[in-house]
C-alpha cells in the first residue's frame, strides 16, 4: 500500500490548488479525481472548470457580444444587419477553453510532482482511502496518507416536482450544452446560476421565464442593489416571477408543462426546455465518510472547525463540502490554507472579505456587510453612492446602468461593505476587498488617485460620498 504525506480527494478548485501547494511545500502528494469529460476521458478541474464557472462565462461572453451587435452596436455607428448566432460554434469554443484549462492543470501536476489517481475516493479507517479507478476493468486499490484533504465539491440540488431527465428537464450542466436556442425556456430558481443561464439564452433569443419560490429577489444581496438589478434584468427581457412555488411538471418530446402556485393561486407555464437551478448540495455521498467516523450534518456537509479540521485526526475538508459560501475562490483559499497548516505554517482565510459575483450584465459584485445586516446588528454606519450614469467612462461605453454603494462605520470610517451593480463589477470589487483586508477606511479610498476616465472612478466617488463630498454628482 502506497503512502503519501497528503492525499487530496477531489480535483476541483479546492482540491487541485491544495495539492499543488502541498507539493510546493515539499510534501509527497496525491490527488484523487474521477471526472470524465464529454469524450469519456479523465479531466481535472471539477465542476467549476468542466461544467460551471469557466464554460458558463464563455457562453455569457459569447451571448453578450451577440446581444451587443443586435441591440446596441447601432448606437456606436456599427451596422450589422442580419447578424446570426451559430450555437454549435459557441459550444465548441466553450469546450476548447475548458479543454485547454483541464490540460493545463494536468501539466501543473506534472511540474509540481503531484500524482493524479484517476478514480473516486472512499474513506476508510486510519487515514486510508480506497480508490476506485474510472478505467473499466481496473481493480480498486488502497492508499494511506499522513493527512487527507476532502475537496469533493457539490452537485446540483434536486427538486422533486421537477425531476431532471437531461432531455426536456435539465440541470445547470445540461443548460450549458443546448445545441439550439429554445424558443421558450423556463428556469426554476432566480439565484446566481438561474440568472446567469437565463441571461445567456435570453440574449440568444429565448423567451425566458424565471420562477423563484422566495418573495425577495436575490435575498443575500444588498436590497437597494437587488432592486435596481431586478429592474434592469426585467427590462432586458427576463420574466422573473417571485413567490412562485413549483408543484409539478409533465413533459413529452415537444414541451414541458410546469405547474406552480403564487399568491394569486395555481398557475401553469408551458416551455420547450426547463432548467432546474435551485442551488447545490455537498458531494459527499460517494465518500462514505460516516462509515469511517466522519462527522457530517443532516444535509451532508462535513463539520469542521475554523482551521478546516474535521473530527478525524489528520483529516481536513474544504470548499463546497463545508460551511460558508459555495464559491470556487473560497475553496481555493481554504485549500491553500490547509496545505500551509499541514506543512507547519500559518494558513489564512478571511471569511469577512470574500467577494461574491453574479455574472449578469451589468454584473453584481459585493464584499462585506449589506445595509440590512448592519441594521439587524443595530450598528451605526454611513453610506456613499455613485451611479454609473455619472461616470464619463461608463457613458462613453454606453453602460450607464447601476451604481457603487460603499458603507463605512459611523465612528471609525472603516469600510464595512461595498456593493456594485455595473459594468465589470467583478473586477472593480477587488479594490474594495483589498481595502477591507487592510482594514482601510472610506477616506483611504477617497484619498487614492484613480485614473481618468475609468470605471474605477465610481469607487472613488462613492468613497467621497460617504463624507458627503462627491464631486461629480
Amino acid at each position: 500500500m502506497k503512502n503519501y504525506d497528503v492525499a487530496v480527494i477531489g480535483g476541483g478548485p479546492g482540491g487541485y490548488v491544495a495539492a499543488i501547494r502541498a507539493a510546493q511545500l515539499g510534501l509527497s502528494t496525491a490527488c484523487i479525481e474521477g471526472w470524465l469529460n464529454d469524450d469519456g476521458k479523465p479531466a481535472l478541474g471539477g465542476t467549476c472548470l468542466n461544467v460551471g464557472c469557466i464554460p458558463s462565462k464563455a457562453l455569457l461572453d459569447s451571448s453578450h457580444h451577440f446581444s451587443f451587435i443586435k441591440h446596441e452596436a447601432a448606437d456606436h455607428g456599427i451596422n450589422a444587419p442580419g447578424a446570426t448566432a451559430d450555437i454549435h460554434r459557441m459550444i465548441a469554443r466553450k469546450s476548447r477553453i475548458v479543454q485547454m484549462f483541464t490540460q493545463g492543470i494536468a501539466g501543473l501536476f506534472r511540474k509540481n510532482k503531484v500524482e493524479w489517481l484517476q478514480g473516486y475516493g472512499r474513506m476508510l479507517a486510519d487515514r486510508q482511502i480506497e480508490v476506485t479507478p474510472t478505467v473499466e476493468g481496473s481493480e480498486p486499490s488502497t492508499i494511506s496518507a499522513g493527512h487527507i484533504i476532502i475537496a469533493t465539491g457539490s452537485v446540483p440540488a434536486r427538486l422533486p416536482p421537477a425531476p431532471v431527465d437531461n432531455e426536456m428537464i435539465v440541470d445547470s450542466t445540461g443548460a450549458l450544452a443546448f445545441t439550439d436556442v429554445p424558443r421558450r425556456l423556463g428556469i426554476i430558481g432566480a439565484g446566481v446560476i438561474g440568472l446567469e443561464l437565463g441571461s445567456v439564452w435570453s440574449r440568444l433569443g429565448s423567451k425566458v421565464v424565471v420562477l423563484e419560490a422566495l418573495d425577495d429577489f436575490l435575498a443575500p444581496v444588498d436590497r437597494q442593489i437587488a432592486a435596481e438589478a431586478e429592474k434592469i434584468l426585467r427590462k432586458q427581457g427576463l420574466d422573473i416571477r417571485l413567490g412562485a412555488k413549483v408543484t409539478g411538471t409533465a413533459s413529452n418530446n415537444r414541451e414541458v408543462t410546469v405547474n406552480f402556485e403564487t399568491a394569486e393561486g395555481k398557475q401553469q407555464l408551458v416551455v420547450d426546455k426547463l432548467v432546474v437551478a435551485v442551488g447545490r448540495h455537498p458531494n459527499t455521498a460517494r465518500l462514505d465518510g460516516e462509515k469511517a467516523g466522519l462527522k457530517m450534518d443532516e444535509r451532508g456537509f462535513i463539520e469542521v472547525d475554523e482551521q478546516c479540521r474535521t473530527n478525524l485526526p489528520g483529516v481536513f475538508a474544504v470548499g463546497d463540502v463545508v460551511r460558508g459560501p459555495m464559491l470556487a475562490h473560497k475553496a481555493s483559499e481554504e485549500g491553500v490554507a490547509v496545505a500551509e497548516r499541514i506543512a507547519g505554517r500559518a494558513g489564512h482565510v478571511n471569511y469577512a472579505t470574500i467577494p461574491w459575483v453574479v455574472y449578469t450584465w451589468p454584473e453584481i459584485a459585493w464584499a462585506g456587510k449589506t445595509e440590512q445586516e448592519l441594521k439587524a446588528e443595530a450598528r451605526e454606519y454611513r453610506v456613499g453612492m455613485f451611479p454609473f450614469a455619472a461616470s464619463g467612462r461608463a457613458r462613453a461605453m454606453g453602460e450607464t446602468g447601476g451604481l457603487v454603494k460603499m458603507i463605512s462605520d459611523a465612528e471609525t470610517d472603516r469600510i464595512l461593505g461595498v456593493h456594485i451593480l455595473g459594468p465589470n463589477a467583478s473586477e472593480l470589487v477587488a479594490e474594495a476587498v483589498l481595502a477591507m483586508e487592510f482594514e482601510g477606511s472610506a477616506e483611504d479610498i477617497a484619498l487614492t488617485i484613480h485614473a481618468h476616465p475609468t470605471l474605477a472612478e465610481a469607487m472613488h466617488e462613492a468613497a467621497l460620498a460617504v463624507d458627503k463630498r462627491a464631486l461629480h454628482i
